[in-house]
């Protein structure tokens, strides 16, 4: 059985749509660092949900997937970290914490699916508004005025 359904499923436990959230944010997560549970990173009693733990929020691009990052916005470097759009940023955040909150350890301090609908649907708003305005801000910058 796979090690996301391990920890929820392989004890014992009946199918559940506690569960299920716990599925749901645990591959949240992995989508998010491109890394599996099964990771050989993973041993000593570290898994990806601590993974993310110990570097969470303040260190979001050292656990985040580079390949998530659009091209345009990698370079320039301050420092250790991407000079990400804020709202980027901020929907990332938004994305780990709620692959945090479902799989919590105790389902009762899970997400439920319409808290989970209801957040995603808020992201993808605030993302949307974020790359409109960029857009418009390149347009702008970018015309020739004749």
């Amino acid at each position: 059985m796979h090690s996301t359904t391990k920890n929820e499923y392989g004890v014992g436990l009946e199918v559940s749509t506690s569960g299920d959230m716990y599925s749901f944010g645990i591959l949240m997560l992995e989508m998010l660092t491109g890394r599996s549970p099964t990771d050989e990173m993973f041993e000593d009693g570290q898994n990806l949900r601590n993974f993310i733990i110990t570097s969470f929020p303040d260190n979001l691009l050292q656990i985040l997937d580079p390949r998530l990052i659009p091209i345009y916005e990698a370079p320039p470097l301050k420092g250790n970290n991407w000079n990400l759009d804020p709202n980027v940023e901020m929907c990332l955040l938004s994305l780990f914490r709620i692959g945090l909150s479902c799989s919590s350890e105790s389902p009762k301090d899970r997400l439920d699916i319409a808290d989970v609908t209801r957040e995603l649907n808020r992201i993808s708003e605030t993302f949307l508004v974020g790359v409109n305005t960029s857009e418009e801000l390149n347009l702008k910058s970018n015309a020739v005025v004749i």
